[in-house]
């Protein structure tokens, strides 16, 4: 066969299954073999983004970089010196993160003409530094405040799984997720301060994982609350995850081995999870519960007393979100352009003006007190499951109907992930089935406080058990 006609040939039969269906692992293995090359990667990936329907998915982004970037890892392949499985991969960034070359918008007009980064973040530098490109910045929740996606200032982008019917995409990291579901990008980086990493992932059929605070550095990384956030990948499979959290903590990028799931078991909170859940999510979320038993491991349903405290301390004191995001964001409420900003974020900040030290004190010391206390859950290798989004995906017209329903249907999207957020509990949301509309749903792994690897391996192998529970 004559060389033109065998590259030809090769080329499609790649084609044949969109590269943009491809995971992290898979298009490394293609570019290691040279069935192409990094700047062709990103030409493929950005043709899909100027073409996509959907324009409210990217906030920014700078071709001039990226294509250059793309270059440089194309010329290493070319040299057989590439850096590793990561080298040449595209990666979508959420508008929270400093990134040279761009603005920092967090998702706010009143941010639009903000100077120009000089200086990336360090997680930034750690993934170009093993050859990742920036492909562009992703839309988000206002300031990442609230659970559900909605943007009324760059577009709220559609859930990937929207036909006829517009459903949110689920926040605040709404741009990576359904940038990563939509095909435009491998993978893409959010922050999670209460759920805003494993909400948008559930929502739109992936896998998300909220670190434990301080595992990730979060310098540069523009805070709603400084002790809770912490920073994620959104990607295809948790291999895509893990790598990208090798490349994020600047560690060696390799997969840990799997980790055997027998003696292992599941904890199930019998309280709080489960209030006013649709039902094809608890449908969903008990098909993987069967799954996990067929394959011998061990469930327990247990009533989870910390939960109810953690909530009277919030009734009593308010929450460390309130109060950190108002010191954090309340400079903009005394903006002269205040009038930019969307009013249910503004509602939002103002609910920490009236929380005193004492109150902040309070609810510091009570959560210290309870992630103590918790930790008897997680003894003798055990897990916590529950739905990582206990009501269906609503539409987005429900959520503009009225502020009151923006406000109760948020609660009720946040409710699950915040737990892991209060207790500083490190998590995976896996797919596990869709809801009446033919949105995803996910269930959720957590353990305990800063057990992030052993989370990681055994998701190895968990993945493989639930997947059988959702096909694409």
């Amino acid at each position: 066969m004559p060389l033109i006609d065998l590259v030809k040939f090769v080329w499609n039969k790649i084609m044949s299954k969109e590269l943009s269906n491809y995971t992290i692992i898979e298009l490394s293995k293609l570019l290691k073999d040279k069935k192409f090359d990094p700047l062709e990667l990103l030409m493929y990936f950005n043709d899909k983004i100027k073409k996509h329907k959907d324009q409210s998915i990217f906030i920014s982004k700078n071709d001039e970089i990226s294509c250059s970037d793309a270059i440089e890892s194309t010329k290493r392949y070319r040299d057989d010196k590439h850096f590793g499985p990561l080298d040449g991969i595209p990666l979508a960034w959420k508008d929270l993160f400093d990134i040279k070359g761009y603005r920092t918008t967090c998702g706010s007009l009143i941010r639009r003409n903000e100077n120009i980064i000089e200086k990336d973040a360090n997680v930034v530098s750690n993934c170009k530094e093993i050859g990742m490109v920036v492909i562009g910045k992703v839309n988000m929740t206002e300031f990442a405040f609230s659970g559900v996606g909605i943007n009324p200032n760059y577009g709220t982008p559609n859930n990937s799984f929207s036909q006829e019917k517009k459903f949110i995409p689920g926040g605040s990291s709404s741009g990576s997720a359904v940038s990563v579901a939509s095909g435009l990008c491998p993978a893409s980086i959010g922050t999670d301060t209460g759920g805003s990493v494993r909400i948008p992932a559930s929502m739109n059929g992936l896998i998300g994982y909220k670190s434990s605070e301080m595992r990730i550095d979060k310098s540069s990384v523009h805070p709603l609350s400084h002790t809770l956030d912490s920073i994620g990948p959104i990607g295809k499979c948790i291999d895509d995850c893990i790598l990208i959290e090798r490349a994020l903590r600047n560690e060696h990028i390799v997969l840990p081995r799997a980790a055997d799931l027998s003696g292992i078991s599941f904890v199930v909170p019998k309280n709080y999870v489960f209030d006013n859940s649709s039902d094809e999510v608890i449908e969903n979320f008990e098909n993987c519960l069967s799954i996990l038993s067929q394959n011998g491991l061990k469930i327990k349903r247990e009533y989870i007393k910390e939960f109810d405290e953690m909530v009277e301390s919030s009734k009593k004191y308010g929450t460390i979100v309130t109060a950190e995001a108002f010191y954090n964001l309340n400079f903009y409420l005394n903006h002269q352009n205040k009038d930019l900003i969307d009013n249910r974020v503004i509602d939002r900040i103002e609910l920490g003006r009236e929380q005193s030290a004492m109150d902040y004190i309070n609810i510091v010391e009570t959560r210290r007190n309870l992630n103590l206390k918790i930790k008897k859950i997680f003894d003798d290798k055990h897990f916590l499951l529950m739905p990582t989004v206990a009501i269906r995906t609503p539409e987005i017209k429900d959520l503009l109907s009225s502020v009151d329903e923006f406000h109760r249907l948020n609660s009720l999207i946040l409710r699950n992930t915040m737990i892991g957020n209060y207790f500083n509990l490190p998590g995976v949301t896996f797919p596990s089935g869709f809801d009446m509309n033919g949105i995803p749903t996910g269930i959720l792994l957590s353990s305990y406080s800063n057990s992030d690897e052993e989370l990681l391996c055994y998701s190895r192998n968990l993945e493989k058990l639930f997947t059988k529970n959702f096909k694409l």
